[in-house]
């Protein structure tokens, strides 16, 4: 089964998760100020995403990675996360928490593998 990016509006704007065939939610969007911009953002993501290498910041002296990129770090709870940077270095997206760093890579490979084919699906 496919990825699915699923819009959802609130009270402080519009956003999105991208959900894994499995229905697990493995990208969490910013809020966009309205759909138009959501949708932008998803297509950011399909464009941007598979390609895009991992800057992995939980080791020391770490390389320094070009937008578009993923970077993953370990947050101040002691677990692993990472963020998805389009091309102009603004962030598209964050992750859940992963109590192993293999456990965020796997969710960055997902979104890899998930986000070209994954179908939009606008919720009320």
């Amino acid at each position: 089964m496919a990825g699915k990016f699923v819009i959802r509006e609130t009270n402080a704007g519009v956003h999105f998760d991208l959900k894994a065939g499995n229905g697990e939610v493995i990208l969490n969007s910013k809020v966009y100020k309205n759909l138009m911009a959501c949708k932008k953002g998803i297509e950011s993501v399909k464009r941007d995403a598979p390609n895009a290498p991992v800057e992995d910041q939980t080791i020391e002296g770490f390389v320094s990675e070009k937008n578009p990129k993923f970077e993953i770090y370990l947050d101040k709870t002691g677990e692993y996360r990472f963020i998805l940077k389009a091309d102009d270095g603004h962030v598209i997206g964050t992750s859940e928490r992963y109590k192993s760093k293999a456990g965020g890579q796997n969710g960055i490979e997902s979104i890899k593998r998930n986000s070209v084919e994954a179908t939009v699906e606008e919720k009320d």
